[in-house]
């Protein structure tokens, strides 16, 4: 059970797809897995197709506009919760490298306006450099 909620865990997207993967992986190993994400990423795909046709129409909608923005006041928070629980881990581990990866993360996009897919790319590319030197201290000793 902890390695099939490990796989679920490590996969992005919503419960929905994580629950896909492992209901799937139980069911029918990795092409029951394969086939019940892709039967629960199609559907809104589909429905977000459609809706992208037709947005213009409904974007000129005033009761639509009203409720994209309260929408944006959500998608806002869900934001601020997961910078929050993300940035108290950072701070609880006390590491000096993680502080330098945020601090330098914020500058880039606050004040140097850098596309956030480098950010995290070059943080990602960070965190495996620093994984890689530990595990070679660790060896070493």
């Amino acid at each position: 059970m902890l390695d099939i909620t490990a796989i679920a865990q490590s996969s992005p997207g919503a419960i929905a797809v994580n629950a896909a993967i492992i209901v799937g992986w139980k069911v029918q190993g990795a092409v029951g897995m394969v086939v019940a994400v892709i039967g629960t990423i199609i559907p809104p795909i589909i429905i977000l197709s459609v809706i992208s046709l037709i947005y213009s129409r409904f974007i000129s909608n005033q009761y639509v506009s009203l409720v994209l923005k309260g929408m944006q006041a959500g998608v806002a928070a869900v934001i601020l919760d997961v910078v929050c629980s993300l940035g108290s881990g950072i701070i609880k581990e006390k590491q000096w490298l993680n502080y330098v990866i945020m601090l330098f993360a914020f500058i880039a996009t606050f004040f140097l306006g850098i596309n956030v897919v480098y950010i995290i790319l070059a943080a990602a590319a960070a965190g495996v450099a620093k994984e890689i030197i530990s595990r070679k201290r660790k060896g070493g000793k």
